[in-house]
Order: C-alpha cells, then structure tokens, then sequence
C-alpha cells in the first residue's frame, strides 16, 4: 500500500493510434461471415469474367446513406432465396464514386448485376422484401446489356425535332 502523497505509476505499452476504417461492420461481416469478395477497379473485371451472375454492392458511406448498411445486411438473406444464382462482392469505400461511374451509377446504395464479365444492369435503393425478391428475379433474369456510361448515344439524321441549336 502507498503512503499518503506517493504516487504509484504503471507503464503501460505505448500504441500507435488505429486508423479509422470507413468500412462498417456490417459490410465487413458481408465480407467474413457471408463470403462475399472485395473487388476494386483492377479485380472486378477477372472477378466478373469467373462467370455466372455477379452483384457488387456499392454501400455507400453510412451515415450519409444509411440504407446502405440495410442493404448489406439484406444480400445474404436474397442469396439465400437464389441459392447458388449469384455470387457477391463488395467495393471498399474509398473507391466507390470512381467505379461506380465506370458502370453508370449515381446513388447509393446500389447494387450492380454482372453476368459473365459484362453489364446486365443496376438496382438502387433499399426496398420492401417482396419488392427486393421481385426486383432481384426481374434483375437475374434480364439480358447482358450496356453500361449507361459506355459509348455515345446515336441519334439518326433524319428524326424530327432534333438539333443541337
């Protein structure tokens, strides 16, 4: 026991301060418990082209889109109601603004749908459940088709109404 007026110090080890991941947990646990595969603008191109149907979630940062942490949350429990329909990857938060507008998309949450490598088309938002099994079947079973940001829009020659003065 110390006596009055003496102090007692411990020391402690010292440890550099954590860096703030803009990761959430629940994106994470999409991640570790769920299996879903980090992609970024290098790796989802050789990710998509492993084929079959693909959907990457673009969360969104979640105080700003908390909707997006619903969504993650949500994804397991659709795969489940496709079993083995698709896979999931996820695009770290840092990078998702770039490329999302390699593929079009303005709103987050946002889950985009690949099928073998290619584009099939984007489904935003958080929706009621039997919406979101609607609009996942719908999604699953559209064609491949073209990213909105992808090539310049032709206009014929001959339409009505159209000038650019």
């Amino acid at each position: 026991m110390a006596a009055a007026g003496s102090e007692v110090f411990i020391k402690l080890p010292v440890q550099a301060p954590r860096a703030a991941s803009e990761t959430s947990p629940l994106v994470e646990r999409l991640v570790s418990v769920h299996g879903a595969t980090w992609v970024d603008e290098t790796s989802i191109g050789a990710w998509a082209a492993e084929g079959g149907d693909r959907v990457v979630l673009f969360a969104g940062d979640a105080v700003q889109f908390p909707e997006g942490q619903d969504v993650a949350v949500v994804l397991p429990e659709l795969q489940r109601c496709f079993p083995g329909r698709f896979k999931v990857a996820v695009v770290p938060r840092e990078i998702e603004q770039d490329l999302a507008k390699r593929y079009g998309s303005q709103r987050w949450p946002t889950l985009l749908f690949l099928r073998d490598g290619q584009y099939v088309t984007t489904l935003c938002g958080m929706h009621d459940w039997d919406d979101y099994v609607r609009e996942m079947a719908r999604a699953l079973a559209m064609p491949i088709s073209r990213a909105p940001t992808i090539g310049i829009p032709v206009v014929s020659a001959t339409a009505l109404g159209t000038s650019c003065h």
